[in-house]
């Protein structure tokens, strides 16, 4: 992905990740694209934090769907230890945390 942003124009280099990587395969029309562009300009910090923290927040609930679907038989404890674990750990929890 750098190799490629590093061959792109520079004008193509301040565009963000998420819009460079969309210019690959073309699903929006210029009008509605450059309408999504204003939009996500005009946000405040405060709001694309609450963005990010609302991703978060949705992707961990998403992994406790899978670790309970994959372990039905886990207390809530074991399935939030196992979130943090897939987080924060490359390897599975040494015996003595389990």
């Amino acid at each position: 992905m750098r190799e490629v942003a590093a061959r792109a124009s520079p004008a193509s280099r301040q565009i963000a990740c998420y819009h460079f990587c969309d210019m690959l395969s073309r699903d929006t029309s210029p009008d509605a694209e450059a309408m999504q562009l204003r939009f996500e300009r005009n946000r405040t910090g405060q709001e694309r934090l609450l963005e990010a923290l609302e991703m978060s927040v949705f992707a961990r609930e998403l992994a406790k769907a899978k670790i309970r679907r994959d372990h039905p038989d886990w207390t809530d404890a074991q399935v939030a230890r196992e979130v943090l674990r897939l987080e924060f750990l490359p390897d599975s929890l040494p015996p003595g945390l389990r």
